[in-house]
């Protein structure tokens, strides 16, 4: 299980990546430098958000995962 300060870290590398998408295409449709960083700034903060709680939520589901056992075998 991850630990909260690596769901945060994974949250912040993400959205970096995700940001600089959505300041190019931003600057690409609206051809304002301004306007595309505000957009940027502004989606960073609400997704770096959602993305955590996002995380966490799927922490607590155990889809997928496997048994403990089933885990240090495929390894």
């Amino acid at each position: 299980m991850d630990t909260r300060s690596r769901s945060f870290a994974k949250a912040i590398s993400w959205r970096v990546t995700g940001t600089i998408d959505t300041m190019i295409i931003s600057l690409i449709i609206t051809g304002s430098v301004k306007l595309a960083a505000a957009i940027g700034f502004t989606e960073v903060v609400t997704k770096s958000l959602l993305y955590y709680f996002h995380e966490r939520a799927w922490l607590r589901i155990p889809y997928g995962r496997g048994t403990p056992a089933a885990r240090t075998e495929k390894v």
